[in-house]
């Protein structure tokens, strides 16, 4: 669920940034605040790559710990935050740790800031008011306020808000889906990047099905709702910024729209959602549905298509480009036009793309979980890769890879961070 331009060199394993110059610079705000704090609200990021050159290493055998909701939202998010009460104030402390790190004078007054320039409340209550009621609940169960936790939940709708100060352009995710076929069920798949802070609070939120909504598995991070997860039904979402397609202040967030997709008990009424909801910020959502996947660039204006060139068909793949979607704020327009024409070669969301094409270029039939793990796991590129290590001085790493069956025995498989460096644990639904 992320994006830049000249503020930042390198930094670490994600592209996370090349800025560009600042426009408006915010006195004594250091610019490589910008990936922390973007990091530290949390959303989305993720990355794949395909076939064999990468052993299957497993050094790590932990397990991300299962979190049971049930009830309707508020009760969900009560428990939620009840019992990882103490972890979500972890988080939150960390969170601040680091951004003084960055010379942030005022956390909370950069928050306050960045929620009274924005006005999401009345697109979440109209498009997913249960979603709400769960973060409600999630400050009540962690004894934190409500409007705390409601800003932790828009990390890349806070990147947003930073773009449109600094300019400032994130990538750090790339996706994988693959349609049934071979006798094998559809899949879709990710690497979860985020901040390395956050290594040792990955968690699956698992949520029994209501009246309204079917089983789901959500990984997530104590205090969040959601970053990538499925449903018992077989739809699945990942999600990677597009930093540079058009964003609304007044959109449905990105994690609640991953959640409101999980929602959903059917592919008709999860198609019709993603293409209808506001979109807050710019994302690519690969999805999965039965037995089909399916690619779309997402801005606040258009939701467009992708098929990945030279591909099967049945397979679709991204990273944090777009490429269909030519929805493109002003200051993005040139960066734009140089991406799809190719003249940008050496960006990591670039890299990581072309990566993902010769990895998965090939016939659909070939495109095997074990290659798909291998596409996880791999590091093509000595400072591009897309399994992000945990690394001092590398602030993003791999949370987590997810693969996720849609078919057949419905299952969920994660790790417990990088996947080059633990096992896939798999859970299954209890609704088959």
């Amino acid at each position: 669920m992320r994006q830049t331009r000249c503020i930042l060199n390198r930094v670490g394993a994600a592209d996370s940034c090349i800025c560009s110059k600042s426009t408006s610079p915010r006195e004594g705000f250091s610019p490589r605040i910008f990936l922390s704090l973007g990091s530290w609200l949390l959303v989305s990021l993720a990355s794949a790559h395909a076939q064999g050159g990468n052993p299957a290493p497993a050094a790590i055998d932990k397990k991300v710990p299962v979190i049971e909701l049930s009830g309707n939202g508020f009760q969900r998010g009560f428990q939620h935050g009840r019992q990882l009460k103490a972890e979500i104030a972890a988080v939150l402390l960390k969170r601040k740790e680091n951004a003084k790190l960055q010379n942030v004078k005022d956390l909370d007054l950069l928050i306050e800031e960045f929620l009274n320039a924005v006005d999401f409340e009345p697109a979440i209550k109209k498009w997913t008011p249960e979603l709400l009621a769960e973060v409600r609940g999630i400050a009540a169960g962690a004894g934190q306020p409500f409007r705390l936790m409601f800003a932790f939940q828009l990390g890349d709708e806070f990147w947003v808000y930073l773009d449109k100060l600094e300019n400032i352009k994130l990538h750090s995710c790339s996706s994988i889906g693959v349609a049934a076929g071979a006798g094998r069920p559809a899949t879709i798949a990710q690497n979860m990047d985020i901040e390395n802070f956050l290594n040792g609070h990955q968690v699956l939120l698992h949520a029994a099905a209501t009246k309204n909504e079917p089983e789901q598995y959500i990984l997530s991070c104590p205090g969040l709702i959601g970053l990538t997860g499925m449903n018992a039904k077989g739809i699945g979402i990942c999600a990677n910024s597009l930093i540079e397609l058009q964003a609304s202040p007044r959109g449905l967030p990105v994690a609640f729209v991953v959640r409101g997709m999980l929602s959903k008990s059917n592919g008709p009424d999860a198609l019709a959602f993603i293409k209808k909801v506001p979109h807050a910020s710019g994302q690519n959502y690969i999805i999965g549905v039965g037995d089909n996947v399916y690619d779309f660039e997402a801005s606040s204006g258009q939701v467009v298509p992708f098929v990945p060139q030279g591909a099967a068909n049945g397979v679709v793949y991204h990273t944090n480009h777009a490429l269909a979607n030519h929805d493109v704020k002003d200051w993005y327009k040139e960066y734009h036009q140089k991406i799809i024409t190719g003249v940008i070669k050496k960006r990591n969301t670039v890299v990581r793309f072309a990566s993902l094409q010769a990895r998965l270029n090939g016939a659909a039939a070939d495109i095997t979980p074990d290659v798909i793990k291998a596409a996880l796991r791999s590091k093509d590129h000595d400072t591009h890769p897309v399994c992000a290590p945990i690394k001092e001085g590398d602030p993003i790493f791999t949370f987590s890879s997810v693969f996720f069956a849609l078919g057949g025995k419905r299952s969920v498989q994660l790790t417990y961070g990088p996947p080059d460096e633990a096992e896939y644990h798999e859970h299954f639904f209890k609704e088959q």
